[in-house]
């Protein structure tokens, strides 16, 4: 399995290095591709990473306070995204936080230098692996193995290659705007559920696969909906209650919301961290 791993500047060289070597130590199946390693003497820079991306199966892309409103980062990216679901496309923010990335780069699912974050991005490559996936058993162990490498690693990147330019912070009307889109979203969404729900109701369940239920719920709970609204939707959509539960319970970590779907919750809303 092919993992593009795209960069911009020299902080993110040298984390997208260190993420491609940890990679390959922790998937040893996996093949992780890095323009500064992987590209021939002589061959044409632009087509040969054109080419890479056309069969790429997933992507990371380390984003850091000067690189992530560059046109080469927005363009590596979007090449990976087109024909990909967007949870093999991911990015590492190495010296941001979620809130500080803008559409479109906000769109994907963001992996931060933490033990827990780096384990869920090992978990979803391996799960991409279609031979040579290991054991979830087996992968803990080696991740646990490697994490220290990773760590000390990083940690020495960031002092070697501190960031050259002052990036003004990001601008309170955008994150307004960007809340607002959202919202209006995620209320045409809420509002389309309902109404397929209620017209189709004579006809049975209006969604057939469990997986997309379960996929859209795992939205629900990330944007922060209230919990009320989602239990609402599971009882109505007839999504089981306990799978409800066990995805809830992803995020009760970083919580203050205890409790289950059978019972009552302390709290409105999420709060949780994107994956």
């Amino acid at each position: 399995m092919k993992v593009f791993v795209s960069w911009s500047g020299q902080r993110s060289k040298a984390v997208a290095e260190l993420i491609s070597d940890w990679i390959k130590c922790v998937l040893q199946a996996s093949q992780p591709w890095i323009s500064t390693r992987d590209i021939d003497k002589g061959a044409i820079w632009f087509s040969e990473i054109s080419d890479q991306l056309k069969d790429t199966a997933a992507g990371i892309v380390c984003l850091t306070q000067e690189n992530k409103n560059k046109p080469w980062i927005l363009f590596e990216t979007g090449a990976l995204a087109k024909g990909l679901s967007t949870n093999r496309v991911c990015t590492f923010l190495i010296d941001l936080q979620p809130s500080e990335i803008e559409d479109p780069l906000a769109q994907f699912n963001h992996t931060v230098p933490e033990r827990s974050s780096m384990w869920s991005l090992i978990s979803s490559l391996n799960s991409c692996m279609e031979i040579n996936k290991l054991d979830e058993r087996i992968l803990k162990q080696v991740f646990e193995t490697y994490w220290p490498q990773f760590a000390d690693g990083f940690a020495l990147a960031l002092e070697s290659n501190p960031q050259l330019v002052d990036v003004a912070p990001r601008s309170e009307e955008s994150i307004l705007a960007e809340i607002l889109s959202n919202t209006r979203s995620l209320s045409n969404r809420v509002r389309d559920l309902e109404f397929r729900t209620s017209s189709t109701a004579d006809a049975g369940n209006p969604f057939s696969d469990l997986a997309e239920k379960r996929q859209l719920f795992i939205s629900l709970i990330e944007k922060n909906v209230p919990i009320e609204q989602i239990v609402e939707l599971a009882k109505k959509n007839e999504f089981p209650l306990k799978e409800l539960d066990s995805l809830l319970s992803v995020f009760r970590k970083t919580t203050k919301i205890r409790g289950t779907v059978d019972g009552s919750y302390s709290g409105a809303n999420f709060a949780s961290e994107p994956k």
